[in-house]
């Protein structure tokens, strides 16, 4: 069988374009004993993976220029060699982009497809609604009455951010880039919601939005929205580092507010993660989200691309801030 396939072409500087993505057709091998034959039905987009773009040492290792582009993917199994998938299954699993592939049966995992829509395991149900998971109830820990803020609200990991937030009882302020997903923020509950790019006094409106401090920040952006919020912080203030998507497509290393004297004033906790930290307890975080979103507490998001020709486009889009929620490609 041959299959389309989407190669990186070149690594980018700055800003990554078309140019970076070349098509290619390539030969997909018969599934061998413990494989099976998969059909790809919906492909996610990331921000993290603008880093495996680029050569320089970081968690995970970068993309090889000629090869395959891989990141998470929900498939159909069509042909199988595997007692533990028979074909019908619907698994998820770190796949390269392609319309067809073959993987060890141990390399992904069934979903209960049944039980939500396929593609929310690659974002509610999937590695953003875990990261949120995580880096909010393990790293922030938040409190009920306390005030949590999240910069990049409206994105796959912001919003389940938020929506956890209230779950536990929290005051919920969010910061989104156009008046549509401020609205959106607030219609899911945000107790106060900020569009960064329009507000003139950033640093003003959030504290009239957290007129008794932050307590937990959870930072998906970095750059001038986390220093504003750096001067809100109150006394034990937790803070999970989780993106930092505004320095991304920098050429340059940004200049800005050292934050090592309010973390110190302020006895407050600033911890780095990555979902993958976690990933004993993946099982865990699952069980949570799944019975909060069959509860009706938890809404899944997304934006929805159609045709795999179009995943680069998807890619690109996600540094327009094209996406509200998660930023899934429609394949099959």
């Amino acid at each position: 069988m041959n299959t389309k396939t989407i190669l990186l072409a070149s690594r980018p500087v700055g800003v990554p374009t078309a140019a970076q993505f070349q098509f290619e057709t390539r030969a997909v091998p018969a599934p061998a004993a413990g494989q099976v034959l998969l059909k790809t039905r919906y492909v996610s987009v990331d921000p993290y993976m603008r880093g495996r773009m680029s050569a320089a040492k970081s968690y995970v290792a970068p993309f090889a220029v000629g090869e395959p582009i891989a990141g998470g993917v929900v498939a159909e199994v069509v042909e199988s060699r595997s007692e533990q998938l028979p074909v019908g299954s619907v698994v998820v699993g770190n796949l390269p982009w392609q319309e067809h592939s073959v993987a060890d049966a141990s390399a992904v995992q069934r979903v209960p497809a049944d039980q939500a829509p396929a593609s929310y395991f690659l974002g509610l149900l999937g590695m953003p609604g875990l990261t949120a998971y995580f880096g909010l109830l393990d790293i922030c820990q938040p409190q009920a009455g306390e005030t949590v803020v999240v910069s990049g609200a409206a994105g796959a990991v912001g919003l389940v951010v938020g929506q956890l937030a209230k779950i536990q009882g929290c005051r919920v302020v969010g910061t989104a880039g156009s008046d549509e997903k401020v609205a959106h923020l607030r219609a899911l509950g945000f107790d106060e919601a900020i569009n960064y790019k329009t507000t003139p006094d950033l640093a003003g409106a959030l504290a009239a939005a957290a007129p008794n401090g932050v307590d937990c920040y959870f930072d998906n952006v970095g750059g001038a929205i986390t220093d504003a919020v750096y001067d809100l912080l109150n006394k034990h203030a937790r803070i999970a580092l989780c993106g930092q998507i505004s320095t991304y497509n920098a050429t340059e290393a940004p200049v800005g507010p050292r934050p090592e004297g309010k973390l110190l004033k302020t006895s407050s906790k600033l911890q780095g993660f990555i979902v993958s930290d976690y990933y004993a307890r993946w099982p865990e975080g699952v069980k949570k989200l799944t019975e909060w979103y069959a509860a009706g507490q938890l809404k899944g998001e997304e934006t929805v691309t159609e045709g795999f020709d179009q995943i680069p486009a998807a890619f690109l889009g996600l540094f327009q801030g094209e996406n509200t929620g998660k930023a899934v490609v429609k394949v099959a």
